[in-house]
């Protein structure tokens, strides 16, 4: 007989089987029931968490998000931090991540009025923390004036990744990290 799951274990497999429903089907398909089964449990025990759909998947993507944190790379210098976080969000757990977050929720986004951004909460990701970090490195090793580094200049390599990503579904080759970084963003960021 299986052992009964309580607390942090029980919201842990409730929530990891919520993100693969969503990962699987997408949010058109999203019921609470096949979260119920992929889970192993009953409704009352989801419903007693979350009164609906919407709430649950909030919560999952939180809850995924929270489970894949950044690393905090420190290569010495601004284009190998930035490689080293653009190869890290280039891993296919974190592909997978993009994929789900940008295409299978185009339903939950058009029935919440919500967008991608809404459900990528920096406090969660903790990608402000990483890029702010990231920056005040170069910034005090001089590679960088922080007053002419804008939030879209900051984001520019990342969002370019999410791009590509978005238009192959598969994660980018190195070659084309290396040229986003040296060829557009470098050339933008760096003290002359």
């Amino acid at each position: 007989m299986a052992e009964r799951r309580r607390g942090p274990a029980l919201e842990k497999a409730l929530l990891d089987a919520a993100w693969e429903e969503l990962a699987d089907h997408g949010y058109a398909r999203f019921t609470m029931d096949a979260v119920v089964k992929r889970a192993g449990t009953s409704p009352p025990v989801l419903y007693r968490r979350w009164a609906n759909r919407e709430e649950l998947v909030r919560a999952a993507v939180a809850h995924t998000l929270k489970v894949v944190p950044l690393l905090h790379a420190d290569t010495g210098t601004l284009r190998g931090d930035v490689l080293a976080l653009l190869r890290e969000l280039n891993s296919p757990a974190r592909v997978r991540l993009v994929t789900v977050m940008n295409l299978r929720l185009a339903d939950f986004h058009r029935e919440t009025g919500t967008n991608p951004a809404d459900l990528r909460d920096p406090l969660v990701t903790g990608r402000a923390e990483a890029l702010d970090e990231l920056f005040a490195r170069a910034a005090a090793r001089g590679e960088v004036q922080p007053e002419h580094l804008t939030p879209r200049l900051k984001s520019l390599p990342f969002d370019l990744l999410r791009h590509d990503i978005l238009t192959t579904y598969a994660p980018v080759p190195d070659e084309a990290l290396e040229e986003i970084v040296d060829t557009v963003f470098l050339p933008l960021v760096l003290v002359r």
